[in-house]
C-alpha cells in the first residue's frame, strides 16, 4: 500500500507531460497541413515551376512505400542510399570526434600553444566542404575516403574548438583541488576536465553532427556511387523534381533525428555525471 502511495504523485506528472506533447503534435501537424496546402494551392496551374505535394506523392509513391529495392548498381531503394550515406557520416563524424575532442584537451590545457594555433584553426574552419573535395580526392586518389575525409575536416573544428573552450573554463579551484590531491594525469582528466567540458564537448558534437551530414550529401553529388546525395543529383539530370523534393524530406528527416540522437546522449552522459 505504501508502494502504490509513493507512486501516486508521478501519475499527475505523466499525465501532464502527455498532454503537453499531445497538443505539440496537434500544433505542428496543423502548421504542416497549412504549409502543405499553401504549397498546393501555389502549385496548381499550369505548367508550375515546382510540382504540387499531391503530384509528388503519386510520382513517388513508388519509392515511398519500398525503399529497399535493390536493383543493382546505383539502382535501389530511399534506405540503401541513405544507409549509404550513414555509413560514411559514422565513419567521419566518429573519427572527427576523437580526434577533435583529443586534441580539444591539450590545447584547452596549454593557453600558450591554444593563442599560437587559434587563428589557424579560425582559417581553416570556414573553408566551405566541398572545397576540400578536390584536395582531398587528389592526395587519396579514391571517392570513398575523399568522401569521409570531407566530413572529417568539416565536423572536426566545432568539436575541437568547444572541447578546448570547456577545458579552460574549468573552475581554478578544481585544478587547485587536484594539485592538493597530488591526482594522476588520468585521474585528473576523468575525475576533473571530462565532467566538467562534457556540455561543452556535445555540444561540439551536435554541430558537427550536423555538419557531417550537410557535407555528405553535397560531396556525394560529386563523386557518385550509392548515397543520397548522389540520387538528388541523378534525379535532378533526369529531370525528376518530384524525386529530387521527396529526397530532401527524408534528408531533413534524418537530420532531425542525428541532432536529437546527439542531444539525447548528451543529456544522458550529462546526468550521469
Amino acid at each position: 500500500m505504501a508502494l502504490s502511495t509513493a507512486r501516486l504523485p508521478r501519475f499527475p506528472a505523466i499525465a501532464q507531460g502527455a498532454i503537453e506533447f499531445g497538443k505539440r503534435t496537434a500544433i505542428s501537424a496543423v502548421a504542416i497541413a497549412l504549409l502543405l496546402l499553401l504549397w498546393e494551392l501555389l502549385c496548381s496551374g499550369e505548367s508550375p515551376a515546382l510540382p504540387p505535394p499531391s503530384r509528388v506523392f503519386s510520382d513517388t509513391w513508388d519509392l515511398i512505400i519500398d525503399p529497399f529495392f535493390d536493383n543493382g548498381g546505383t539502382d535501389v531503394g530511399l534506405f540503401w542510399q541513405i544507409l549509404a550515406s550513414l555509413k560514411r557520416v559514422a565513419i567521419g563524424f566518429t573519427l572527427s570526434a576523437v580526434v577533435g575532442i583529443g586534441l580539444g584537451v591539450i590545447l584547452g590545457s596549454s593557453r600558450w600553444v591554444y593563442i599560437a594555433v587559434d587563428p589557424v584553426f579560425q582559417l581553416l574552419r570556414t573553408v566551405p566542404p566541398l572545397a576540400w573535395l578536390p584536395i582531398s580526392l587528389a592526395a587519396m586518389k579514391a571517392n570513398e575516403p575523399a568522401a569521409i575525409f570531407v566530413i572529417f575536416i568539416t565536423a572536426i573544428w566545432p568539436i575541437l574548438i568547444n572541447t578546448a573552450v570547456g577545458v579552460q573554463q574549468v573552475p581554478q579551484d578544481y585544478r587547485n583541488v587536484a594539485r592538493v590531491l597530488k591526482l594522476s594525469r588520468f585521474q585528473y582528466f576523468t575525475n576533473i576536465i571530462l565532467p566538467s567540458t562534457v556540455p561543452y564537448i556535445f555540444t561540439g558534437l551536435k554541430i558537427g553532427i550536423g555538419l557531417s551530414w550537410l557535407a555528405i550529401v553535397a560531396a556525394e553529388m560529386l563523386i557518385g556511387g550509392v548515397g543520397i546525395g548522389f540520387f538528388i543529383w541523378d534525379a535532378w539530370n533526369s529531370s525528376l523534381i518530384s524525386e529530387i523534393i521527396i529526397a530532401l524530406v527524408y534528408v531533413g528527416i534524418v537530420g532531425l533525428l542525428l541532432d536529437r540522437l546527439i542531444e539525447l546522449v548528451g543529456k544522458l552522459v550529462t546526468s550521469e555525471s
